[in-house]
């Protein structure tokens, strides 16, 4: 049995309509890549649940979550924009999902110092999200969400409004942490080259529908036309 499987994702909208199954295994990357309008954020929030589909099935590391609460899940989320709290410092950003599950504050404030030097943050949990990059924002984003554990991390183009050179740079440490730490992972992205230096397997999707899925190494450019 797969670690992840979502069976039957669809949904209906006016001008368009959804149709998506796939499953990842334990401790993998997958990139869904395709052009915008094709519903890759659409699968996303069906997986994490901002979505709902009556048909769809989604289980995770043996669980059925289809109607599991949204905090219940054991998902965590990277979007586009790093969303970090502005009236928190960095420290406490990357603290807050630990204190809200019950750790101390202290404690948990030492545990993201700790945690920020995987990021090469070490010296940044005094500091204001305002005074951040952008780039260094997305990795204090990612820190905060990666600390809790999740059992399964989704990425809704956390790359897309950086440049070049910082994607490539983001991209390549994603990779780095998604080794390192472990964490299954799920992004999705319009850049080939970003789904080709982050993944282990891709998803190929036009128009609501998979139309190609298999190991990263073996995806061809051609596809995309």
């Amino acid at each position: 049995m797969a670690f992840f499987s979502a069976k039957n994702l669809k949904k209906e909208w006016e001008n368009f309509s959804l149709d998506v199954s796939f499953e990842c295994e334990k401790s993998t990357m997958t990139t869904i890549l395709g052009p915008s309008g094709s519903g890759k954020s659409s699968v996303l929030r069906l997986i994490c649940g901002l979505e709902k589909s009556e048909k769809a099935e989604i289980c995770l590391d043996g669980k059925d979550i289809t109607k599991t609460a949204v905090q219940n899940r054991g998902i965590g989320m990277v979007f586009q924009s790093a969303n970090l709290f502005g009236h928190l410092s960095v420290e406490d950003n990357v603290s807050y999902g630990l204190v809200c599950h019950g750790t101390k504050k202290k404690e948990a404030r030492k545990m993201a110092c700790d945690f920020l030097k995987k990021f090469n943050l070490e010296n940044f949990g005094k500091r204001s999200p305002e005074t951040l990059s952008g780039g260094e924002a997305q990795r204090v984003s990612l820190a905060r969400t990666l600390i809790v554990k999740p059992q399964l991390v989704l990425f809704d183009e956390p790359l897309s409004a950086l440049d070049a050179p910082l994607r490539k740079k983001l991209a390549a440490e994603i990779r780095r942490l998604q080794k390192e730490i472990g964490f299954t992972g799920i992004m999705v992205t319009h850049d080939l080259a970003e789904a080709k230096a982050v993944s282990d397997k891709i998803i190929l999707m036009k128009k609501g529908r998979i139309i190609w899925q298999g190991d990263a190494k073996d995806f061809n450019e051609n596809m995309l036309e």
